[in-house]
């Protein structure tokens, strides 16, 4: 819970999954923005989603916390978690479009 803590999630219990019992020590939000991170840089090998498409996926998720944030709707774990991982994998595609942009113009 100290890792989970430490990364700056609120490890609230109503919007976290448990496992036996056991709380993970993220939400179910960073869990999926997490697993999104994994799978984004697996689908890079094969597939290099346009730009836009990233943006799109990260702004989901925003949209997602936003409408839950103002009160019009409240957010489901399922919903969170796959929210996040949309994110996750617009987020890490961006990274290494960027990160290989910068070495580019470095080299």
């Amino acid at each position: 819970m100290k890792l989970g803590k430490s990364s700056g999630c609120h490890q609230r219990a109503d919007r976290s999954f448990f496992w036996h019992g056991y709380q993970f020590p993220i939400c179910a939000r960073c869990t999926g923005v997490v697993s999104g991170y994994f799978w984004g840089g697996l689908l890079y090998l094969k597939i290099q989603l346009p730009i836009e498409w990233c943006l799109l996926m990260c702004l989901i998720m925003f949209i997602d916390w936003h409408i839950q944030h103002l009160g019009i709707k409240k957010s489901t774990n399922v919903r969170r978690l796959l929210t996040g991982m949309l994110c996750g994998v617009g987020y890490m595609q961006l990274m290494i479009y960027l990160l290989k942009s910068l070495i580019r113009i470095i080299l």
